[in-house]
């Protein structure tokens, strides 16, 4: 049965890969926005932010990536919405493979193309002036983090594709989750936010995934913040992955 799901997933997301490198603006596009908000924060906003000894695009670099991941995963919503006004989805239901494969097709492709915009980002920073003395153990949390952070808003992202009535529907779920970054310890300390904003600010998810990074990159003790992070990025993987799973077999019902 393992195996089964295992070479039917093997395929199914080889199909959804090859409509990604068929149309590889879509992760050019995904790495753009992220590119051009780092752009903008390091040369117009950095000299009026103080972030002590740490280079701006070293504070920041953390919230970006956050940003680049919740805008690749529209493309995943909007390829499951696809496919579900295609009728693929009814097409699998008649033949011989893993219903969960169809799912996990898609969930993989989103990983793998938002490691791809994340790379290019990274590389980008480092063309700006990021640098950083993280070893390879800390730079392996880092990915962990992020995989983790791409998995649970990848799942989150199958249920308005599953769901959605439109395209613009399918895809417009990921702008709050574009925005959330910017309301926390991304781009500047909560310290300087109202009372009220800063309260949401250091207790939301983005706050304790971006400072476990920035910890790690700037090889400063994570302490519990990193365990927070991955409780939070644990927490929403597994509610998410539960309810697409019901909304999935709702649908093919």
């Amino acid at each position: 049965m393992a195996t089964h799901f295992l070479e039917d997933t093997t395929v199914l997301t080889g199909r959804t890969m090859r409509h990604v490198t068929r149309s590889p603006d879509t992760i050019i596009t995904t790495a753009v926005m992220p590119v051009a908000i780092m752009l903008m924060l390091v040369y117009v906003f950095g000299g009026a932010i103080h972030t002590g000894t740490v280079r701006y695009v070293t504070y920041m670099l953390p919230g970006v990536l956050l940003i680049t991941i919740a805008s690749g995963i529209s493309y995943t919503a909007f390829r499951l919405f696809t496919d579900m006004q295609g009728g693929i989805f009814a097409r699998f239901q008649s033949m011989p493979i893993a219903r969960s494969g169809v799912l996990w097709a898609h969930v993989l492709t989103s990983l793998a193309a938002n490691m791809i915009s994340l790379v290019i980002v990274i590389a980008v920073a480092v063309a700006v002036g990021f640098r950083s003395g993280a070893g390879l153990l800390a730079w392996l949390a880092v990915a962990g983090l992020l995989i983790l952070f791409t998995l649970a808003l990848t799942w989150l992202a199958v249920i308005p594709g599953l769901t959605a009535t439109s395209v613009e529907g399918a895809s417009a779920f990921s702008y709050p989750l574009i925005f959330l970054p910017f309301v926390s310890s991304a781009f500047a300390p909560t310290s300087t936010m109202p009372g009220w904003l800063r309260a949401f600010a250091d207790h939301q998810p983005a706050t304790y995934i971006v400072n476990a990074i920035r910890d790690l990159f700037t090889k400063q003790p994570a302490g519990n913040t990193i365990w927070i992070a991955l409780a939070w990025c644990v927490g929403i993987l597994v509610v998410a992955y539960v309810l697409a799973g019901v909304v999935y077999r709702r649908k093919i019902s």
